[in-house]
This record gives C-alpha cells, structure tokens and sequence, in this order.
C-alpha cells in the first residue's frame, strides 16, 4: 500500500478559525477550532492561524516533515495564483494582504490559498452531498453570499481566481451600495444580513411585530434566527420578510441555472438552516426565473449542518497544488 500524505487544512472566518490535518483519503487525523481575533489586526490572525496549525500537527503526533503543505481557505475575494486577499469584508483591515507568504513564514510550510466557498464546493464533490455529481454549483447563504461552481468535475477559478462570486451579481439596478462597490448586489438583498436589516427596518418604522420582543427590546440585537422565530409563532410581520428574503434567493437561483445549467445546487450556511419557509418558496421563485428544462434537470440539496465541507476542500486543493509542484 501506497504511503499516506497529508496536510493542514485551515478554514479561516470572520468569527472562527477550523484547522484539521488530513491525509490524501480524506481522514481527519486532528481538529482544532478557536476565535479569529479579527480585531486585533492582520499579524494578529496570521499568528492564530499558525498557533492553530501547530496545535493540530502536535495532536496528530505527526512528525513535522510529514506535513506536505497548508491549504487555507479564507472568505473573501482573492487571488489564489498570487496568495493575495484583496478584500474580506469580516475582517478588518484586511485589503490586498499577502496571506499565503505571511502564514508560509510563520510555519514554514508551503500554503495555497483559495476562497472558502470554493473549499465547501470541493468538499461537497468529494466527500459530500454532491458525490458523483460533475455539474454543480455551491451557494453559501450567511452573512453574505458566496459560492462555487464546479463544472466536468473541476472547480472554475476564473482568470484571476476570483470566479463563484455569485453573491455580487446584481438583482436590483441600482439597488443598495454593497461593501464590494457595486450596488444592487445579490447579498444585499437574499442573505442573514439582509434578513435582519429589513426586520430593524420594520421595527424602526413602527410595524407591530413579535421580533422586537424576542429581541429583548434592542433593535440591534434582531438578527435572522429571531425573524424566523417570529414566523415560526405565527408573526405576520417575521413571514412577510422570510418570503420577501426567498423571493430575492430564488431570483439568484434562476440566474445560475440558466447560466450554468448544473445537476445539483447545494445550499450551505446558516441561513440553509431555515429550510422549507425559507428554501421551497425560493425554489419556487426559480423556476419562474429559469428555463424550463433547465429546471426539470437540477436538484437541491441542504448541506449537512455541521459539515467539515470547507476544511476537506482546503485539504483538496492542498494536494492538488502539491500535485502541480515540481
């Protein structure tokens, strides 16, 4: 039998940074997880990053010439050719930073950047939901939205590396200003965030609404786990901004199946978790903005709460760099 390889996987988010090492077939042989100190600064991050990485190579008992290299994933639009992150909107300060030679000094490893969305969609195609599935895209519903588009079995990363930024096409000209630039963008109007805003909106001006309450009375407490526990008790005001929400979700949705015309579009991140109040109107929504036949071919699958999606896909994409090196 063949000697196993393996690597350090690093999810790296706003809030939270996972870190796994795993072998060539996908066995996670150490985890680690703990807080982003986002706002204490890049070097600060990069050092968590590092800490994390040591910590999950010592649990795994793995001498440290056993460890191929660290894929990291990052949320955010980046450049995986030069290492670079132009722009992650949940953390701080971080524009045109040189990620993958800053954390390749802090461990000495050899790192390979790709975007998080990108991860979960290799993750999904080898370990998960999309096994078998050679024509699909990833959305990741949360904050904000991202995605990954996997196409004859191989993940489209664009000229720049910067493909499956699926949460800034526009669905509103000239729409809200969006932190990319842009306006009218996808996000601003179909994720967790946006959710949330249109609830404080309705607070503000006055609507009647059980969301204030579940709030404890703070408006800037009101966040979309508690519109859905509105509507879930039967608040009108909560329905309304769920069905408003998957309106915008299934517009997006129509697009990329008319673009793409996948197999298979898994939806990930928290707001997946809503399911069918929020998923079956949006997929409805879809269908009217989607050729028909086009339609009739594509599947929807939750992502499983939970999954290591991201990490594993960062493992991925480690070993197929590795693979390319000299």
């Amino acid at each position: 039998m063949a000697k196993d390889r393996f690597v350090i996987a690093v999810d790296l988010g706003g809030t939270k940074i996972s870190s796994a090492v795993v072998s060539l077939r996908g066995k996670v042989l150490a985890s680690d997880y703990r807080s982003t100190p986002a706002r204490r600064g890049v070097r600060a991050v990069i050092k968590a990053i590092a800490d994390s990485a040591r910590a999950v190579r010592d649990e795994s008992r793995l001498p440290d010439g056993a460890i191929d290299g660290i894929g990291l994933a990052a949320a955010g639009i980046s450049n995986p050719d030069t290492g670079t992150v132009f722009l992650s909107p949940n953390l701080p300060g971080w524009r045109n930073i040189p990620v993958t030679q800053m954390v390749a000094d802090a461990t000495g490893k050899h790192v390979f950047l790709i975007n998080d969305a990108n991860a979960a969609a290799l993750g999904e195609m080898y370990y998960g939901v999309a096994k078998g599935h050679r024509d699909f895209v990833y959305v990741t519903i949360s904050t904000g939205i991202g995605g990954g588009i996997i196409l004859g079995g191989k993940l489209c990363t664009g000229a720049a590396g910067m493909a499956g930024e699926v949460g800034h096409m526009t669905v509103v000209p000239d729409g809200l200003p969006c932190h990319c630039g842009g306006s009218g963008c996808w996000e601003m109007y179909a994720s967790g965030t946006a959710l949330a805003r249109r609830a404080r909106e309705a607070v503000q001006a006055g609507e009647k609404t059980a969301i204030l309450r579940l709030a404890g009375g703070d408006a800037k407490k009101i966040d979309a786990v508690l519109v859905k526990e509105a509507a879930d008790v039967g608040d009108p005001v909560g329905a309304r901004l769920i069905a408003e929400t998957a309106r915008y979700l299934g517009m997006g949705l129509g697009s990329l199946i008319n673009i793409f015309n996948p197999s298979l579009i898994v939806i990930g991140g928290g707001l997946s978790q809503m399911g069918d109040a929020l998923l079956k109107p949006a997929f409805f929504e879809a269908r009217r903005h989607s050729y028909r036949d086009a339609f009739n071919v594509v599947a929807f699958r939750v992502a499983e709460p939970g999954s290591n999606a991201g990490v594993l896909g960062a493992a991925v994409y480690a070993f197929e760099q590795l693979n390319k090196r000299p």
